[in-house]
C-alpha cells in the first residue's frame, strides 16, 4: 500500500485513490502568495555547506484553472459547500484569497470522498485562511461532523521588531479536525501528556503508610443521575440518592489496598496513587510540542517543516496499526515518517519532484531501507516523459534539470529566467578554478534553431564556459548547425564542444552529453558566482532567485563504462 504519487493531488485522488479507503487525511496545505517554500538537500561531507532548492511556488492566482473549479463547484457539487462557494466569492471577489479556496474545495470534497465512514481529516492551516477553510468544511462534512479547531503553539518567542508593532506575533497555527461521521472514533487515551516528576510531585501532594497519592471521587456526582444498584451502605456511610461509582466488590478491593481515605467529617476519598498516573488529558490547546530549532536534528531544511510528534499525536488518536493515512500536501515527509514509524500504511502525494526525491532519501535513511516505493507519476520513458511535458511544461523543466544535477536552479514559474534554467560547476584549473555551464530546457513540440541561437547568445552574455540545450525530441540538423556555431569550450579538460543540445528522447536511449567532471563543489563556488552575476544586472529580478543547490550521485559521465563521440556519450548497458 505505501506508495508516493508526483502530480496534482487531486488528480491522483479522483484517479487513484477508491472512494471509502483512506482512515485518515492530514494536510498542510501551502498559502501566502509571496512564498517560496523549499527543501534542503543535505551534501554528506561535512565542509560542503547545505543548499536549497524551491520545491514548491504558491502561484494560486485567479485565472482560468479557478474560474473552472469554481464553476464545477457549484454545477457537478452544489448544495451547502457550492452555497458557501457562491457567497465567498461575492465577499472577496475574483482575489487570490478566493482563488486559494476554490482550488482547496475541489480538493476536499476528493479527500472527504476517499475517507471511510470511520475516518477522520486534520487540516493544518495559518490564520490567514484558516476562518474561510472552517466555513467550507462545515458545508463539505456537515456542522455535526466538526470534532475541534486545534491550536498548536509553535513557538513561545514572540518576534520583535525595531518598528512599532501593529499586531500580536503570530506565535499559533490552527488544526481544523473533522471526522466524516459522527460514529468515527477518536483513541484520546493514547495520546495523554506524560507529566515531569516536578508536575507528579505537585500533584500528588498527600503521603500515607503506602505511598504519594492525591485525592479522587469515590461517590457519584448529581449529574451523573442516581443508580440504584449504586446505593448502598458501606462502612456506615449512604451515598444516596446518587450512589456509589463502583459495585461494592471493587470498593471493597480498593479499600483493601489501602486505596479508600475518610475526610475528618466522615466523607469517603478514593486515593489515586502516583505509579497509577497515566498522564494528562490532551484538550485542543497544544502547547507541549515545539516547531523545530535550526539545530535540531530533525530538521532538513524545509521551512514549514513539521515536527514528527505533532504528526505522531495526530495518527495515534485517530488511527490504528495497519490503518491508511493519506497526505496529499506531504513535502518533506513528516506524515510519511510518522506514518511509518507508527505501523500505518501511508500515501503521500507532491507536486515537487525535489519533494519527492527528498522524501524516498528521507524513508530509507530512517528506516535503513536499502530502497523505497519510486514515486508514481515520475517519468520512467520518453512515453511518460513527452505526457509531463504537455500536461505540466515546469515539471518538466525541473524534472529534466534534476536528471542534469544541476548546482542552481532558476525556480522560476511566473515572470522572466533571463534563458537560464540551471546551472552547473566544475573545475577548471588555476586561476579560474571552477566552471559554470548554463542549462536551458524546453518542454514544447515547436522547438526550433532560433531558441538554440537565441540560448547561445545567452551563453556570451553571461560569460559562461558552456551550455547544455534539452528539448524533448531529438533535435533537427538545423539546430545542430546552430550548436557548433558556437565553438568549443575553453576548460582545461579536452575538446568539449560549448552549446550541446540533449534530447529526452537521447536520453532514454542511454545517450549522454559529453561534460566536464562535475563535483560537489563547496558552497563558494555557487555564492560567489552568484555574487559576480548580480553585481553585472542593472535591474536586480526579484523574480529569479538563485538556489544553490547539491546532488552527491555520481552524474552517468563519470562512470568507466562511458564510450565517447562528438555529439553525445552513450552509456553501455
Amino acid at each position: 500500500m505505501n506508495k508516493l504519487y508526483f502530480g496534482d493531488n487531486f488528480d491522483i485522488v479522483q484517479k487513484y485513490i477508491e472512494p471509502n479507503s483512506i482512515d485518515l487525511v492530514y494536510l498542510d496545505p501551502p498559502f501566502n502568495s509571496n512564498a517560496r517554500y523549499n527543501v534542503l538537500f543535505k551534501s554528506p561531507h561535512k565542509d560542503v555547506a547545505n543548499a536549497q532548492v524551491g520545491a514548491f511556488l504558491d502561484f494560486w492566482v485567479w485565472g482560468y484553472e479557478a474560474e473552472r473549479a469554481y464553476d464545477h463547484i457549484l454545477t457537478k457539487v452544489g448544495g451547502e459547500a457550492g452555497a458557501i462557494i457562491r457567497a465567498l466569492r461575492i465577499a472577496l471577489g475574483d482575489s487570490d484569497m478566493m482563488a486559494y479556496l476554490v482550488m482547496m474545495t475541489i480538493r476536499l470534497i476528493e479527500l472527504r470522498r476517499a475517507l471511510k465512514n470511520t475516518g477522520a481529516m486534520y487540516l493544518h492551516c495559518d490564520p490567514t485562511a484558516s476562518h474561510y477553510l472552517k466555513i467550507i468544511l462545515d458545508g463539505i462534512f456537515g456542522l455535526s461532523n466538526y470534532r475541534n479547531e486545534i491550536t498548536w503553539q509553535r513557538s513561545r518567542n514572540p518576534k520583535g521588531s525595531q518598528h512599532q508593532a501593529k499586531r500580536y506575533s503570530p506565535d499559533v497555527d490552527t488544526i481544523l479536525f473533522f471526522a466524516k461521521i459522527e460514529a468515527a472514533m477518536l483513541r484520546i487515551d493514547r495520546i495523554k501528556r506524560r507529566l515531569t516528576e516536578a508536575e507528579l510531585l505537585e500533584k500528588y501532594d498527600r503521603e500515607d503508610n503506602v505511598g504519594r497519592f492525591t485525592d479522587g471521587p469515590i461517590i457519584r456526582s448529581p449529574s451523573m443521575g442516581p443508580r440504584e444498584n449504586l446505593s448502598y451502605i458501606y462502612n456506615g456511610f449512604d451515598p444516596s440518592p446518587w450512589g456509589w461509582r463502583m459495585e461494592l466488590d471493587k470498593l471493597k478491593a480498593i479499600d483493601a489496598k489501602g486505596d479508600l481515605g475518610w475526610t475528618s467529617n466522615g466523607k469517603p476519598y478514593r486515593k489515586l496513587r502516583i505509579e497509577d498516573d497515566t498522564g494528562a488529558p490532551v484538550g485542543n490547546c497544544w502547547t507541549d510540542i515545539r516547531s523545530l530549532n535550526p539545530q535540531s536534528s530533525e530538521r532538513i531544511g524545509y521551512p514549514t517543516q513539521k515536527p514528527i510528534s505533532l504528526l505522531e499525536r495526530i495518527i495515534q488518536a485517530s488511527s490504528d496499526e495497519g490503518d491508511v493515512v493519506l497526505d496529499p500536501f506531504c513535502g518533506c515527509g513528516t506524515t510519511i515518517h510518522a506514518s511509518e514509524k507508527l505501523k500505518r500504511k501511508w500515501i503521500g502525494i507532491d507536486v515537487s519532484i525535489h519533494a519527492i526525491h527528498v522524501i524516498e532519501e528521507r524513508i530509507s535513511e530512517a528506516f535503513g531501507y536499502n530502497s523505497v516505493p519510486k514515486a508514481i507519476g515520475i517519468p520512467s520513458d520518453y512515453e511518460s516523459a513527452a505526457d509531463l511535458a504537455k500536461n505540466d511544461p515546469f515539471q518538466f523543466q525541473w524534472w529534466a534539470n534534476y536528471l542534469l544535477g544541476v548546482h542552481v536552479l532558476k525556480e522560476v514559474k511566473k515572470g522572466p529566467d533571463r534563458g537560464i534554467d540551471g546551472e552547473l560547476f566544475f573545475p577548471n584549473g588555476p586561476g579560474r578554478p571552477y566552471g559554470r555551464l548554463l542549462t536551458s530546457v524546453k518542454a514544447g513540440k515547436n522547438v526550433g534553431p532560433a531558441m538554440v541561437r537565441e540560448f547561445r547568445g545567452v551563453i556570451e552574455r553571461e560569460s559562461a564556459e558552456m551550455g547544455l540545450f534539452v528539448c524533448l525530441n531529438e533535435p533537427t540538423r538545423e539546430m545542430r548547425k546552430e550548436a557548433i556555431v558556437a565553438g568549443i569550450a575553453k576548460t582545461v579538460h579536452g575538446q568539449i564542444p560549448r552549446l550541446q543540445i540533449m534530447s529526452i528522447e537521447e536520453w532514454f536511449r542511454n545517450e549522454r552529453p559529453l561534460l566536464p567532471p562535475i563535483e560537489t563543489l563547496p558552497y563558494a563556488a555557487f555564492s560567489k558566482t552568484a555574487h559576480a552575476a548580480k553585481q553585472k544586472r542593472k535591474r536586480p529580478d526579484p523574480n529569479a532567485p538563485e538556489f544553490p543547490f547539491i546532488f552527491t550521485k555520481e552524474l552517468p559521465q563519470q562512470q568507466p563504462n562511458v564510450h565517447l563521440n562528438p555529439r553525445l556519450v552513450r552509456v553501455v548497458a
